[in-house]
């Protein structure tokens, strides 16, 4: 049985407001500002001597969890142009050619996870050159200090690492684009904060559902089991991400995809047990003549007796701007997605898109990071949860005493 998503509750900033106990929609509008603080924070820090202010032979990044996106996001924007490989590490042993050439960066939002912990204070015994972002009063901060490193405080009122995204990113990218690896400066930060921004006005709580493309999203992935789909790299990262928000922000399974690696393997489940094609399918092999067409169910079905209808496949399509002049490159993904979609439609699957709207990468990236993590957020929020807390989570780290 589908979930039911209560738009009246979504609609209501009172009742938001009774269940959002973190205020996880308040901290996601702050993402705009979280930028603009992250570059002042920055400069502070001393952004600047990262690695001496030479470049590194080679940078590896340690982030998991909430913020393991930060990782993901570097990687994809210094892939094309960096003059040194960067490369991601979720959790010990640091890699053995990690040496005094290279940077390590180490960003977690308490400064207390596990893993980028274990890796900056190895990176630090091997004489590395150490860039770590995370609450000023933590032990990664205290890593970064003993090793002479670079810290980079995250701000105050940071409560969880899903709605710090900004924070922790901002500063990441900065002393990469100081050290030539990406092409991100200031100017691309502010240009992204004010995008950010942007978003956040239109999703706010006050605007209605009919018209905030958050809210509208959330209704439509409330409706069935979401697989999130890339057109690319760049959207590749955000559908990990929106995949990640769904299931710990609104508690949905989502699986996530990027084209056109994923093309097979995701066209595959049109044939599955969750599209109307598969009923279709299942009464011509049976005989009956009923349901044979995919967007019709069966008039016969009685939710009492047969037992409720099972959930539908929902396609969260994320396509990124068209590139201007139009590339042979460009021009040939816009025919995957048009004939995955198509493909979608015709087999009963419900079909969400996000496009991205012109810009630098970071940019662009910026605004559909934003609307998938509202959209889970009010899908969360619709759905009766509390986006922020969840029990069986929290059982989990009394089993484990993490």
């Amino acid at each position: 049985m589908a979930p039911y998503l209560d738009e009246a509750r979504i609609d209501n900033e009172d009742a938001i407001a009774a269940l959002d106990s973190h205020q996880t929609l308040r901290g996601l509008a702050t993402a705009g500002a979280q930028v603009r603080e992250a570059i002042d924070l920055s400069r502070e820090g001393g952004v600047g001597r990262v690695a001496g202010g030479e470049r590194p032979r080679s940078v590896l990044v340690a982030s998991l969890g909430g913020s393991a996106v930060v990782s993901d996001i570097l990687d994809l924007l210094a892939e094309p142009g960096s003059p040194v490989p960067v490369s991601v590490r979720r959790n010990v042993p640091l890699p053995g050619w990690v040496g005094p050439l290279d940077l390590v960066i180490a960003v977690s939002q308490s400064g207390r996870a596990a893993g980028p912990l274990a890796l900056a204070a190895e990176a630090a015994r091997r004489g590395a050159s150490l860039l770590t972002v995370s609450a000023s009063d933590s032990p990664l901060a205290d890593v970064a200090a003993q090793a002479r490193g670079v810290h980079i405080d995250i701000g105050r009122g940071r409560r969880t690492s899903r709605t710090a995204l900004w924070s922790l990113l901002a500063p990441v990218l900065l002393a990469a684009g100081e050290l030539g690896i990406v092409d991100v400066g200031e100017r691309v930060l502010l240009d992204t904060a004010d995008r950010l921004d942007e978003v956040a006005e239109a999703c706010r709580p006050s605007s209605e559902s009919f018209v905030n493309p958050a809210k509208v999203l959330a209704t439509d992935l409330a409706e069935g089991v979401p697989v999130v789909l890339g057109d690319g790299p760049l959207n590749g990262v955000a559908a990990g991400r929106a995949a990640s928000m769904l299931a710990r922000t609104a508690r949905l399974p989502a699986i996530s995809g990027e084209l056109p690696d994923d093309a097979a393997q995701i066209v595959a489940c049109f044939d599955g047990p969750f599209t109307t094609a598969y009923g279709a399918a299942a009464a011509a092999r049976s005989g009956s003549g009923f349901g044979s067409r995919s967007d019709q169910a069966d008039i016969f079905t009685d939710p009492f007796l047969d037992g409720p209808a099972s959930p539908r496949l929902g396609l969260l399509m994320l396509r990124d701007a068209a590139p201007e002049p139009p590339t042979r490159e460009g021009v040939e993904s816009a025919a995957l997605v048009d004939a995955v979609v198509e493909a979608a439609r015709e087999a009963g699957v419900r079909v969400s898109e996000v496009t991205a709207q012109a810009g630098h990468p970071l940019t662009r990236l910026a605004g559909q990071l934003a609307t998938t993590d509202f959209a889970a957020t009010y899908l969360a929020l619709g759905l009766g949860l509390d986006p922020a807390v969840s029990p069986h989570v929290t059982d989990l780290r009394h089993r484990t005493g993490r």
